[in-house]
């Protein structure tokens, strides 16, 4: 008798990680990554061939809120407790300004479109789940990139959403899918997630394929016992685990390595995520989310700032430069913000405290109109002069650019259709 579960088991019970594809004395050895989506899920997602590369979205989290006022939306004119300690210089946009310590994007500023004043959530706390959800409630929307998962499943090998917001020993409690079902999470690159996209010692691709074949032929049993949800996330996650590893494709696109020392140099490692991000894209990754530095500066802002701008700024410098190069600045949208920005008055003697009510976005590639400025905040930039925008309007083009109408609903868990967003209406400047 075929064994699958193991000595004292049943359909209904978990299943361990030992446990996956055990058939008898037959083990999947080398199939940890299996192991790992499997655990990660319970239930199967329907999936269609993938149509290649595609269109494809980074986004770019500063955590901690950056100050807007000392980077993408100078006040020079203002009193000195407001403008802080940096000027402005051109760009080689005729009319628009950004920090002295981004001279690498103000000479890209034809290739960016900044947004001013954006809102964000009232709570005014450290999580990014509006910049990833499009909703201001917190915990209540699946990410971007599981809704993607959802509307735009795969089968070429290559997992639609990827995350290196990595927080050990797991993600950001944001970027969960909520009632989308756990198959819907991030793949993560980092730590088992990234070593089990090789083979085990001794299982060659040949001997793989032959225990590819002998799981079909025991799909059978698989559909018998497996009337449990565990059942069909490991028939799911499997195959999605063997696409994964068997492919070249997939793996050359986390292995980082492969770029020339000069390119790595071109971005530096402050900014080491951005190179990663641009290999996920061109090989066809539909979602990558990702964060750089702390901006959390309610003490010591223009010291951190005048650290990390520099690097920001050659990090995303090279960023741009090569999506354009590549030819992929039509295909794919890059969005750059925080979760809010920072108060227009210096306090605790060189910080600036959250600041909910303004902040900035940079946004790039897409075939978006950029070379411009959208949205004005007051002399003190503290908040919009008109109807600001939000995450959420922002996350409206991004669907669209996707080919997903925000207007989309999926069921919840009480067979509710919820919308993608609430406020469905994107930013009209960049179309």
């Amino acid at each position: 008798m075929w064994d699958f579960f193991g000595p004292r088991r049943s359909c209904r019970s978990l299943v361990s990680r030992r446990d996956v594809l055990r058939v008898g004395g037959l083990a999947f050895a080398g199939l940890t990554m299996a192991d790992l989506l499997r655990l990660r899920a319970s239930a199967a997602s329907n999936t269609t061939a993938g149509a290649g590369r595609g269109k494809s979205v980074i986004m770019i989290w500063m955590r901690g809120g950056p100050s807007h006022i000392d980077s993408f939306d100078m006040k020079p004119d203002a009193p000195t407790e407001v403008r802080g300690e940096f000027r402005p210089i051109p760009t080689n946009v005729p009319g628009i300004q950004i920090c002295e310590h981004m001279p690498r994007l103000a000479g890209d500023m034809d290739k960016l479109a900044i947004i001013r004043g954006i809102k964000s959530n009232d709570l005014g706390d450290h999580t990014p789940h509006y910049i990833i959800t499009g909703s201001p409630d917190r915990g209540k929307r699946p990410a971007f990139g599981g809704i993607v998962s959802h509307l735009q499943p795969r089968s070429d090998g290559l997992p639609p959403y990827v995350s290196l917001m990595y927080k050990p020993p797991g993600l950001y409690d944001n970027e969960g899918p909520v009632y989308l079902g756990p198959s819907h999470r991030p793949f993560v690159p980092k730590a088992e997630g990234l070593e089990n996209l090789s083979l085990a010692r001794n299982v060659s691709l040949e001997r793989l394929r032959d225990r590819r074949a002998l799981l079909r032929e025991f799909d059978t049993l698989s559909r018998t016992v497996g009337q449990s949800e565990a059942m069909s996330g490991i028939d799911t996650f499997t195959q999605r685990a063997l696409e994964m590893v068997t492919s070249p494709k997939v793996r050359e696109a986390f292995d980082v390595s492969k770029e020339s020392p000069a390119m790595h140099a071109c971005y530096g490692k402050f900014c080491e995520n951005f190179l990663i991000a641009r290999r996920l894209v061109e090989a066809g990754i539909p979602v990558v989310t990702l964060k750089v530095g702390d901006w959390d500066t309610h003490e010591k802002n223009f010291i951190d700032m005048r650290l990390q701008l520099p690097q920001l700024d050659q990090g995303f410098h090279a960023l741009v430069s090569d999506l354009h190069e590549r030819g992929l600045d039509q295909d794919v949208a890059v969005v750059l913000w925080g979760e809010f920005g920072r108060a227009p008055r210096i306090s605790r003697g060189d910080g600036r405290d959250h600041w909910p009510e303004a902040g900035a976005a940079v946004i790039a590639g897409g075939g978006f109109h950029v070379g411009q400025v959208i949205g004005e905040t007051d002399s003190h930039g503290g908040r919009a002069k008109s109807r600001p925008y939000t995450p959420s309007n922002v996350m409206a083009n991004l669907y669209r650019h996707l080919g997903i109408d925000p207007a989309t609903t999926i069921l919840d868990h009480n067979q509710r259709p919820m919308p993608l967003l609430d406020d469905r209406e994107g930013v009209r400047e960049l179309v």
